[in-house]
């Protein structure tokens, strides 16, 4: 079993900047694809980014392509999702997630273990 905790959230102003973190436990942490999803109110949950196991591969969606970098440190069990440029439009409470298979990295349905959430507020 994997848990997940991810922290790092807040009120920042557009333009401005976050670094989110998912910290996991268990010794398996190495082998596992994580991803980042957010949902808004009154929206489905979305896919963010997702890295693999080592750090060579990531995926971002594009809205976020160029402003946000997925990371990993596999010795401290955490994954980073460094938010940059921030837009009103990123509001939203963010997910890491454990990818547990599935034909598509971009669904949730391809995830089994979740964290809580850390909310991000981008506002003037």
């Amino acid at each position: 079993q994997v848990q997940l905790a991810e922290s790092g959230g807040g009120l920042v102003q557009p333009g401005g900047s976050l670094r989110l973190s998912c910290a996991a436990s268990g010794r398996t942490f190495s082998t596992i694809t994580i991803g980042w999803f957010r949902q808004a109110p009154g929206k489905e949950r979305e896919f963010v980014a997702a890295i693999n196991c080592s750090g060579a591969t990531t995926y971002y969606r594009d809205s976020v392509k160029g402003r946000f970098t997925i990371s990993r440190d596999n010795a401290k069990n955490t994954v980073y999702l460094q938010l940059n440029s921030l837009k009103p439009e990123d509001t939203a409470v963010y997910y890491c997630a454990r990818r547990s298979g599935g034909r598509y990295y971009y669904t949730t349905s391809s995830y089994d273990y979740w964290g809580q959430g850390t909310q991000v507020t981008v506002s003037s």
